[in-house]
């Protein structure tokens, strides 16, 4: 399909459906029958978009930039999964169609622009077209997820979320010195430990670096884990760390180390007592 070059109103109608028949679904579930008392998010692990919007507008090369996607993340989320044996839900399109940790009225959710890119597709975008964009992909990752919590109380279990994405290596020209950045907003249950293990074994880790989790400018930690009080983390991997399937093993290795003894603790499955 060529590559699209004009305007919105030259795309698919919005009440058209937007996921075809040789789309991917909008969401994956990994090792659903794991009983780890955990979870593994993934919101960015793929650059796909649906042929009717026809590559947004991108090049190739421009889809394989970390606008488009967080690179390696789903490869060490799956692994890591069953390294935890814990279930994984992986939202399977690129944030650039709608970005799944976004607030759907936050003005990044359907970005115009990226990191100096302009993606044509977005600008001008009608309120029709974001909500088929919502209703096609962002509702249907995150009703996955609330299945799953569901699934666990089913069980009688209050599970851990542990949230995988990945950052460039350079910002601004800046090298970013972390090796991996361990996120949290006030409940550290989870991170205060992965982040002492990950140190004892030699990484250089960022504490709410290279961003922090309590700007509270995402959607998947803070709905599902942190108003609920659910112990939670958001794992920032740096892009080099992860760019082939050996430094993806590799990490995934590192942090399912680190984490299983955290989630082994009996004492971190409960309410945290400052939830909303």
């Amino acid at each position: 399909m060529a590559p699209y070059n004009g305007t919105m109103h030259e795309l698919s109608s919005p009440d058209a459906p937007l996921i075809g028949a040789d789309d991917p679904a909008p969401v994956s579930v990994h090792n659903g029958n794991g009983r780890a008392s955990a979870i593994v998010l993934c919101d960015h692990g793929s650059n796909a978009v649906p042929k009717a919007l026809r590559g947004l507008g991108l090049t190739e090369r421009e889809l394989h930039l970390h606008i488009a996607w967080d690179v390696g993340a789903a490869s060490v989320t799956r692994r890591l999964a069953d390294a935890l044996d814990a279930p994984a839900v992986l939202a399977n399109y690129s944030r650039l169609v709608v970005d799944c940790n976004r607030p759907l009225d936050h003005p990044t959710s359907i970005a115009s622009e990226s990191d100096g890119v302009r993606i044509p597709a977005n600008i001008a975008v009608t309120e029709a077209e974001a909500r088929r964009r919502a209703e096609a992909i962002f509702w249907p990752y995150h009703r996955k997820i609330g299945a799953g919590l569901a699934g666990f109380a089913v069980r009688g279990v209050l599970p851990a979320i542990v949230s995988v994405h990945s950052f460039t290596a350079t910002l601004g020209g800046h090298r970013r010195p972390w090796q991996v950045g361990v996120l949290w907003d006030r409940d550290d249950r989870v991170a205060a430990p992965l982040i002492a293990a990950l140190r004892a074994g030699g990484m250089e880790v960022g504490d709410n670096h290279p961003y922090s989790g309590r700007m509270r400018f995402g959607y998947s930690i803070e709905v599902h884990a942190t108003e609920c009080g659910l112990p939670n983390v958001l794992i920032e991997l740096r892009e080099d760390m992860v760019a082939d399937e050996e430094g993806q093993a590799r990490m995934a290795a590192a942090l399912a180390g680190a984490l299983l003894p955290v989630l082994a603790d009996p004492a971190l499955y409960a309410r945290w007592a400052g939830a909303e």
